[in-house]
């Protein structure tokens, strides 16, 4: 019940939920919303909600989906409200935000500590790529703490309900890029960041990446120039010679490395720790690396 006054209902809303189990908060947004789609992996409890419902005017609102949400295309929803089991927490919530069609909010019972590192800030102790990515993409409150008392037969830990609301518009962020970044910096979060990337095996995989980036620029001039002439190598770095030879090159890892050296030296990042960047610092760090043409997709 207190969820449902939490999840602040319109008549015209259309509601997923994920894991309805033998319904209850089913009925209880069925009440108040205008149509529910249910999406459930277990088939019992598929056959126990559709006889529950069988031949009511709440039924014909609701849409049951027999399937594993984490597979499925989900339809249209503006609000989401679940009871999301721990294990696929993390990627559901990216599925959510990662939704092509904007929705209000979604409210989430989860695991206490899954909802903590949710809402974990820099220089919180559970502050983590997960927190970091979450309120990139969104705005993240806890609501409420639930007791395992609360469960009948109670679970090992407590609950916390949790309200995610995508940010409109989206940020104007390559998620792909960040998140290489953001999970970069977080493998040490409490080393200096200048200590995180001047380690040789990161050098080497920016280096990597660097010269796929460089033949890839290569290739889309070369393209637009016809295939023959003198194709323009684009800006962020393709302007460069792409070193030949294998592993990337030691000139090309030299190169890395004084541009690592630059960033570091521009941002004032070098000796800050990860556990204390917000997200302005890790937009900051991203944009400055990007302008001197070193990439984190695949890292």
């Amino acid at each position: 019940a207190a969820m449902i006054e939490k999840a602040s209902i319109k008549s015209t809303d259309v509601v997923l939920e994920i894991g309805p189990g033998t319904g209850n908060l089913t009925l209880k947004l069925l009440e108040a919303a205008k149509k529910v789609v249910a999406v459930e992996h277990d088939g019992r409890m598929v056959v126990e909600l559709q006889k529950r419902l069988h031949g009511t005017a709440e039924g014909r609102r609701l849409q049951l989906i027999h399937a594993d949400v984490m597979k499925v295309e989900l339809p249209f929803f503006n609000l989401c409200v679940a009871n999301i089991p721990y294990q696929i927490s993390s990627p559901l919530v990216f599925k959510l935000l990662a939704h092509p069609q904007r929705f209000r909010c979604a409210l989430l019972m989860v695991q206490r500590e899954f909802a903590q590192r949710l809402c974990a800030k820099p220089g919180d102790e559970l502050y983590c790529r997960l927190s970091v990515n979450t309120q990139l993409l969104a705005k993240v409150d806890h609501l409420m703490k639930v007791s395992k008392n609360s469960f009948r037969p109670p679970p090992k830990v407590d609950s916390s309900v949790v309200r995610i609301e995508p940010r409109n518009p989206p940020p104007p962020v390559d998620f792909v890029e960040w998140d290489g970044l953001v999970r970069l910096c977080f493998n040490r979060k409490n080393k200096t960041l200048g200590a995180v990337f001047r380690q040789k095996p990161l050098l080497q995989l920016l280096a990597d990446n660097l010269k796929t980036h460089r033949a890839l620029v290569g290739a889309m001039a070369g393209g637009m120039a016809g295939g023959g002439g003198e194709g323009s190598s684009g800006g962020d770095g393709g302007a460069a010679p792409m070193e030949t030879g294998g592993g990337g090159g030691g000139g090309l890892l030299a190169e890395v490395g004084e541009l690592v050296e630059q960033v570091l030296e521009e941002t004032g990042f070098a000796e800050e720790r990860t556990a204390k960047l917000d997200q302005d610092d890790f937009l900051r760090l991203l944009a400055a690396f990007n302008a001197v043409g070193i990439h984190f997709a695949g890292c």
